[in-house]
């Protein structure tokens, strides 16, 4: 089955293996909190190689490269 395109107002989680390998990663603080891998965000913004994930819990939303997303089911 081909993977799903992510765009604006997709749904999302991040994929562990690729952010925690990131240089993302390597430059703060690497213990990932669960939600980012468990429950599903929302694309609220693209730029470049970027999206702004909302998750549905009560925190900021973030920036993560779209490489290290993929499609909720």
């Amino acid at each position: 089955m081909a993977a799903k395109k992510i765009k604006k107002g997709s749904l999302v989680h991040a994929v562990r293996e690729k952010l925690e390998n990131s240089s993302e990663a390597l430059s703060s603080d690497t213990r990932f909190p669960d939600y980012l891998f468990k429950s599903k965000g929302e694309i609220v913004d693209i730029e470049g190689d970027y999206a702004f994930v909302k998750f549905y819990v009560p925190t900021p939303g973030m920036w993560l490269r779209l490489d290290q997303l993929e499609a909720a089911s």
